[in-house]
């Protein structure tokens, strides 16, 4: 708030207020066909976009189209998508467990961006038949060569009682817990993080 504003009271619009909120990108980790980290990514957007506190938007690695990393001349994909990353203070990985990993889509995804990562907070959604717990594990190893602070509140989803026939998500209510739980640490790491940038 300005001079006049202590003086006066604040004037803060709500575009001013939106503008100031910290933006966080919920990243689809997948990208094959029926692919189910769409209908978590939504569920976790939903949840967080009832809280207000926030700018959270979905960002699918799958329409950045990056082909894997070194095959082919990629300067246009690899520039939107770190120009998509610089925009964001922080992230939610929805995670599948592929061969106790995560999905070579994100490996290649991560691999695509150095700065652009840097300094910025992370919590991680997992699914898989042990919740995906071994690929979030895999993935908190790379955050922190780019450095990324991830988070210690990590929903977990298991296949088998989160998923109706393995496709159709329909989370337990004790997951809303860990999720808010999970954006609580994200959004202030994300904000403490940002005085470093």
């Amino acid at each position: 708030m300005g001079f006049w504003g202590k003086i006066f009271g604040s004037t803060t619009t709500k575009e001013e207020t939106t503008m100031s909120k910290l933006n966080i990108g919920i990243i689809l980790g997948s990208t094959r066909q029926g692919r189910v980290s769409p209908q978590v990514g939504e569920w976790v957007k939903r949840v967080a976009d009832q809280r207000g506190d926030a700018n959270y938007e979905i960002v699918d690695i799958a329409d950045f189209k990056l082909p894997l990393l070194g095959e082919a001349d990629a300067t246009e994909q690899a520039t939107a998508w770190n120009t998509k990353l610089a925009s964001l203070d922080g992230f939610v990985f929805i995670v599948s467990e592929y061969n106790h990993s995560i999905t070579a889509s994100l490996k290649n995804a991560l691999d695509y961006a150095r700065d652009a990562w840097n300094n910025k907070a992370a919590g991680i959604v997992s699914y898989g038949s042990v919740g995906g717990a071994r690929a979030a594990e895999h993935l908190r190893g790379i955050l922190g060569e780019l450095s990324v602070a991830d988070v210690r509140v990590h929903p977990a989803l298991s296949l088998f009682t989160d998923f109706e026939n393995g496709t159709v998500f329909k989370p337990a209510d004790m997951h809303l817990t860990n999720v808010n739980g999970m954006l609580d640490q994200v959004l202030a790491w994300s904000g403490a993080l940002k005085t470093l940038r």
